[in-house]
């Protein structure tokens, strides 16, 4: 029960890496606030936990803030954010278009400084917190067919850096997690958007780990919350790898 007596605030939370995060957090003893522009996924994810389902979409300041307001009504302040909201659409760079581009910086970088901008001053002013940014390893070593994806996640890294050092003499730690290929929605897509090379580009990730296999998202969620943890209480600004040895940087 790491984590009792906490608000955690996860986006993206109704699938994948962000609803095993929900799970993992209530296990440690924190209310969690399911956030999610599916509110019945949501609500489903919060069906399982201590919590709030709020609809959030993080490529809006007004739901952004609107949805922090809500959290607090209902849970109290946030201490704990998890950054987990994120999208792909699997093509090669040549293909792909600007509208494509701004969606998905949008949602996974501009989305991340929306939500951390709305919860940081709070923070600050009761003198510290939690915050954990899903990267990705495709943000520190490319992807092929997620040159935006990667672009992005690649400013998420650079971004968590910033938070550490601006947090740190207001107690507010600020790390990230750069997970490889998991077995979630997102990857599960690319065969149906590339078609047969869409599921070769998977298998190469799977190979290119040293492990050998596609992790799950319970085991993200398991360094996310060591992350949010007092156990974490000497580490900010690390972007910490959770990918089967894809890369050992």
């Amino acid at each position: 029960m790491r984590l009792e007596g906490e608000v955690a605030i996860v986006t993206g939370g109704a699938s994948g890496i962000g609803a095993a995060t929900c799970r993992r957090l209530a296990a440690e003893g924190a209310k969690v606030a399911v956030c999610d522009v599916n509110l019945e996924g949501a609500r489903a994810v919060c069906g399982e936990v201590d919590g709030r389902a709020i609809e959030m979409d993080v490529t809006s300041h007004h739901s952004v803030v609107t949805a922090i307001e809500k959290v607090a009504e209902a849970l109290g302040p946030a201490s704990v954010l998890v950054n987990n909201a994120g999208t792909d659409q699997f093509g090669f760079f040549k293909d792909t278009d600007e509208d494509l581009w701004q969606r998905i910086v949008d949602i996974n970088l501009i989305g991340v400084l929306r939500t951390t901008h709305a919860v940081l001053p709070g923070m600050i002013e009761r003198g510290g917190g939690r915050i954990v940014n899903v990267a990705s390893e495709a943000g520190r070593v490319g992807s092929s067919g997620s040159a935006a994806y990667s672009a992005a996640k690649g400013g998420v890294i650079a971004f968590t850096k910033t938070i550490a050092r601006e947090g740190a003499r207001h107690g507010v730690l600020c790390n990230a997690v750069a997970p490889g290929p998991i077995d979630t929605p997102l990857l599960n897509r690319a065969p149906a958007e590339m078609g047969e090379l869409g599921q070769k580009v998977v298998d190469t990730m799977v190979r290119s780990t040293v492990l050998r296999r596609l992790g799950a998202p319970e085991e993200v969620a398991a360094t996310i919350a060591f992350l949010c943890s007092p156990d974490s209480s000497y580490v900010t600004g690390q972007t910490v790898a959770v990918s089967g040895g894809l890369a050992m940087i």
